[in-house]
């Protein structure tokens, strides 16, 4: 199993630019084509071709053999190579929610948000938690289901009478009113919900559901008081997103009886990746995406971010170079993100990511396979689970930049292919949470 992850890999991740732009040519080559075996265990999904897509890259036998690895120990959950002499141990910053997150991996977006948020207030994640948990609830046929989702609405009301002092207590100072209001509504909202189990309106739940957890996320955002960490000195400079930002993604589809055009709703998390995001955000405000074609779309994935020309990627008017970043990983237990190296060569083989590649639709930053600072415009949305991208014990984890989630409008991704335009892609909220912005100097 593990060899056929690992050429998976290969054969899959390493025949874009998505992963791997420049290579040096005295590698060893595994070609991607419709006729071998591994590209049709993606079937149809794999026909997309990018007209502008350079010819699939090298990957060498070293690599390969690292894969092959580092496969065995994320399945199984003990390293498959000795770097135990790099490696070192987390230490834990925030306490132990495994109790309150147990159970199948979160797939939710806006889940996988709040959890990521650097927050210590166990009172309100124990509101939080059931109120997730009614999504499950209404998995079961018909009008059974509200018996179950009284059970967690019950215990989310019980654990806000009983904690709301200490999720008071937990507001940033600055915040706290607002917080206040918005634990006053969450409460109404709570017995508004009572109502429509009661009446048995199955079809209400859900709405409500999502209105009750937007003010739990936002109460929980009002906790963050300022800026948790200091980015590393070489990087204070760049862009820098401070926070999170929400950006509207409006993609023009062809050639799709069915759909003319959607609007992506993404939420940026800077907490966890502030150089990420906030490059993102500068070359958004530079309408760098505008008007640009969507340049894969195989079912695994979808890619844009490469500019016109031998560039690949946003060249600075400034230097009249290419600008990359990082790459920035921030793993659960820790103070601040990982810079230049992935949890991999770090050899910290069991930590998690803060934002992982759980959700359909996550959204990261693509680089050079081999050249962890080389990202720079290119950005990709995941969309589909495999031997590669299992929830929790991902290859992807780790080794590529997360820095935000499709929160609406996800599904409508799978319908995206290559040669739909990004029309514009526009921040609606959170552009006061960008320092450093280049935009604004020139270009």
């Amino acid at each position: 199993m593990a060899a056929i992850i690992s050429c998976h890999y290969c054969s899959t991740l390493t025949s874009s630019k998505l992963f791997t732009p420049k290579i040096p040519t005295n590698h060893f080559r595994f070609p991607f084509s419709q006729n071998n075996f591994l590209s049709r265990r993606f079937g149809p999904r794999c026909s997309a071709q990018n007209p502008h897509q350079k010819e699939a890259r090298s990957f060498p036998l070293k690599e390969c053999a690292i894969s092959i690895a580092l496969a065995v120990g994320l399945m199984t959950g003990v390293p498959a190579l000795d770097w135990s002499a790099n490696a070192y141990a987390a230490s834990p910053v925030f306490p132990d929610l495994s109790v309150l997150i147990s159970g199948p991996p979160i797939k939710d977006p806006g889940a996988l948000l709040r959890y990521a948020l650097p927050i210590d207030n166990k009172a309100i994640r124990e509101v939080q938690k059931p109120l997730e948990d009614i999504t499950d609830s209404l998995k079961v046929a018909g009008v059974k289901a509200l018996d179950s989702v009284e059970r967690n609405l019950k215990q989310a009301s019980r654990a806000l009478k009983q904690g709301r002092t200490l999720i008071i207590s937990g507001l940033a100072e600055s915040k706290k009113d607002r917080g206040v209001e918005l634990l006053d509504k969450l409460e109404a909202g709570m017995d508004e919900l009572q109502q429509i189990v009661e009446d048995r309106n199955r079809d209400a739940v859900a709405p409500k559901q999502k209105e009750l957890l937007q003010y739990v996320g936002s109460v929980e955002e009002d906790m963050v008081d300022g800026f948790p960490y200091e980015v590393p000195e070489e990087y204070q400079n760049m862009p820098l997103l401070k926070g999170r930002a929400t950006v509207e993604m409006k993609v023009k589809v062809k050639d799709n009886p069915n759909l003319d055009e959607c609007v992506f709703r993404i939420v940026l998390d800077g907490y966890n990746a502030p150089v990420t995001s906030g490059n993102f955000i500068d070359l958004v405000e530079r309408h760098f995406y505008d008007g640009m074609e969507i340049q894969r779309a195989d079912g695994f994935v979808v890619q844009t971010g490469d500019p016109e020309g031998p560039a690949e990627g946003f060249i600075d008017p400034s230097t009249e170079k290419t600008r990359t970043i990082p790459l920035e990983i921030m793993a659960e237990g820790e103070k601040a993100p990982f810079y230049g190296a992935t949890l991999e060569e770090l050899g910290l083989y069991k930590a998690q990511t803060r934002l992982p590649f759980n959700a359909f639709g996550t959204m990261a930053m693509a680089r050079d396979e081999f050249e962890d600072n080389s990202a720079s415009s290119q950005v990709f949305w995941l969309l589909k689970e495999s031997e590669l991208t299992p929830s929790n014990a991902n290859i992807l984890d780790g080794r590529y930049a997360v820095f935000g989630y499709v929160t609406e409008n996800e599904d409508y991704l799978a319908d995206v292919k290559v040669g739909d335009v990004i029309e514009s892609i526009q921040v609606v909220a959170g552009l006061d949470n960008l320092v450093n912005p280049s935009y604004k100097i020139a270009g």
